[in-house]
C-alpha cells in the first residue's frame, strides 16, 4: 500500500483539519473581543464571569478541557457531535489568550483619544466603535495571527476523540505501511501551507486596516 492509496482519505482529513481551524478561530476572535472588552468593564458582573473565564481556560490544560467536554458532558444528558466539541474546546481555549491581546489594545490606544470622545460627549458604545477599535485592531493583528498559528496546531488534539483530521489519518497510514516518514512528512507539508494562508491573510487585512486608518487620521487632521 502506498501514500496515493491514501490521497483520498488524506484530502478529506486535510478539509477537517480546515473546518476545524475555521470554527475555532471564528468562535476564538469571537470571545477574544467579547472577554477582552468585558474585563475592562467597571461592572462586576461582566468583568468577574469574563475573568474567571479567561483565568480558568488560560491555567488549564487543552487536553483536559477537550477530554471534559468530550466525555464528562455526556454525564450530565449533554451530548455533542465530537467535532463541534474540539472546535468549542479549541475556541474557547485560544480566544482565553486572544483576550489578553485585545485588553492590552485597547488599553494601549492614547488616552488622549478617549478623553476627546468622553468630551465630547460619545456613549460608551460609540467610544468604543469609532474611536477605541479603529485604533486597537491593527496593532492587535499581528499577534492574533500568532494566536491562530497556534490554533492551527492544536487542531491535531482532536485526533485523540476520533476524528480524522490529518494527524488521525496520518497515523493509520503509518500504522498500515509502516512508513511514519511519508506519513507525518506529507501532513507537516499541509500544516505548513495552511499556517502560510493564516498569515498571509492576517497580513493583508493589516495592511487594509491601517492604510484606511492613516486615510481618516489625514482626513481628521
Amino acid at each position: 500500500m502506498s501514500i496515493l492509496d491514501f490521497i483520498g482519505p488524506f484530502t478529506q482529513a486535510a478539509l477537517v483539519t480546515v473546518w476545524i481551524t475555521l470554527g475555532a478561530s471564528v468562535l476564538a476572535l469571537i470571545v477574544a473581543f467579547a472577554a477582552g472588552i468585558g474585563r475592562l468593564s467597571p461592572r462586576g458582573w461582566i468583568y468577574w464571569p469574563t475573568t474567571v473565564y479567561v483565568e480558568f481556560f488560560r491555567g488549564t490544560s487543552c487536553y483536559v478541557q477537550l477530554f471534559w467536554l468530550y466525555f464528562t458532558l455526556p454525564l450530565f444528558g449533554i451530548h455533542l457531535d465530537a467535532m463541534l466539541v474540539g472546535i468549542i474546546t479549541i475556541g474557547l481555549n485560544v480566544g482565553s489568550f486572544g483576550s489578553e491581546v485585545v485588553r492590552g489594545a485597547i488599553l494601549a490606544v492614547p488616552k488622549g483619544l478617549t478623553e476627546a470622545s468622553t468630551a465630547l460627549n460619545f456613549s460608551w458604545y460609540r467610544r468604543m466603535r469609532h474611536v477605541i477599535l479603529p485604533n486597537a485592531v491593527v496593532p492587535m493583528l499581528p499577534p492574533l495571527s500568532n494566536l491562530m498559528i497556534d490554533l492551527l496546531k492544536q487542531t491535531p488534539l482532536v485526533s485523540l476523540i476520533a476524528i480524522a483530521d490529518l494527524t488521525f489519518v496520518a497515523q493509520l497510514f503509518r500504522q498500515q505501511t509502516g512508513s511514519a516518514l511519508q506519513a507525518f512528512g506529507g501532513i507537516l507539508i499541509v500544516y505548513f501551507l495552511i499556517s502560510t494562508v493564516i498569515v498571509a491573510l492576517f497580513n493583508a487585512l493589516e495592511k487594509k486596516l491601517a492604510k484606511g486608518l492613516d486615510g481618516t487620521r489625514k482626513a481628521a487632521s
